[in-house]
């Protein structure tokens, strides 16, 4: 019986500072783990820089590496959902490439799925230090909202970072809808999992693409797609606000029928129009996004478009048919 294959799937967006290092630092794990064999997928999200360069001479130098390259920027959700859909191996993992997903819990990892009968080991941050304060806070409150709203487990600080069997990996491409939200897919499809914790480790070269509005509006996405309980609230605050409504009505006829005239006072009923049609507006905004992520399902859009893979590398083909050499030649990146 042969080694078992692992799958490394890393996205990229911009990252040829961070490419060589984490390519440094993984294939020394990867290396010293000798009772497995392992390949590396790289997504390329549509980078502007030389990424693609870079992965082009990987490809070329080490037969173990692949990639899928993009013909335009289509999210991380997007580049983990290509990765699993051609991801080989026996067990699949997701990694950053800024290395705040250290490779060193790979070992850890396999341990849990081979010895400990685990189908899954993932990995969570236990601190967030480095970060932002407002941006931990917002961090901290989304996933405390999650656990009250939502029927599907979403860890706090969970990584993407994770192994898994490939039955797994099988049943989260078994989903396949357009409006990903992948920690809310891992917790739904289930299977044992193991978590593996670990402060927080800042990026070792680049900077983060993921600003405070893109990681609010992800939030959203997230909360949209695994949560009617916006709907609910708004019915909620609807029917309550009718009642309000009614109750202040009788208030104000019993009290113009008793003392007269009470019933004037134009800024006071210009504000409570202004509360009530911002309710109003509040609750059709939920339905509308709601709507929106059914209008862009209905569309049955690719997920994401391929625009080149190291197959379409004659060099890095050739390379790979002849045996070709496993050394890091991760240099300057050529044009074209």
């Amino acid at each position: 019986m042969g080694k078992k294959l692992i799958s490394v799937i890393v996205p990229c967006y911009c990252e040829e500072e961070a490419i060589p290092h984490y390519w440094e630092e993984t294939v020394k794990v990867a290396d010293s783990m000798t009772e497995v064999d392992f390949e590396f997928l790289f997504i390329d999200d549509g980078s502007k820089d030389h990424t693609v360069s870079i992965l082009r001479r990987l490809a070329k130098s080490d037969k173990r590496v692949r990639y899928v390259s993009f013909s335009r920027n289509f999210g991380k959700e997007a580049a983990m959902y290509a990765g699993l859909k051609n991801a080989k191996g026996d067990y699949v993992a997701i990694m950053d490439v800024d290395l705040q997903d250290p490779p060193s819990l790979l070992p850890d990892m396999l341990h849990a799925i081979e010895k400990e009968g685990y189908d899954c080991a993932a990995t969570r941050r236990v601190t967030r230090k480095g970060e932002p304060p407002i941006r931990s806070f917002f961090a901290r409150m989304f996933y405390r909202v999650m656990r009250k709203i939502s029927k599907t487990e979403v860890v706090d600080g969970a990584r993407d970072y994770r192994l898994m069997k490939r039955k797994m990996v099988n049943a989260i491409l078994d989903v396949g809808e357009y409006n990903r939200f992948s920690k809310g897919i891992f917790g739904w499809v289930g299977f044992r999992t193991k978590w593996l914790e670990y402060e927080n480790i800042e990026r070792a070269h680049g900077e983060t693409k993921w600003s405070f509005w893109k990681l609010l509006a992800y939030s959203i996405d997230g909360i949209v797609a695994f949560s009617t309980m916006p709907l609910f609230v708004s019915s909620v605050i609807g029917i309550l606000f009718c009642v309000i409504s009614f109750i202040a009505i009788i208030v104000i006829i019993v009290r113009q029928l008793i003392w007269g005239g009470s019933a004037y006072g134009w800024p006071s009923m210009v504000c409570i129009i202004l509360m009530l049609s911002g309710i109003q507006l509040f609750a059709i905004g939920i339905l509308g996004q709601y709507l929106a992520k059914t209008y862009l399902e209905v569309k049955k859009r690719p997920i994401y478009i391929v625009n080149e893979t190291e197959s379409d590398n004659p060099e890095a083909s050739l390379e790979k048919s002849c045996g070709g050499s496993a050394e890091n030649d991760t240099g300057a990146p050529e044009e074209g």
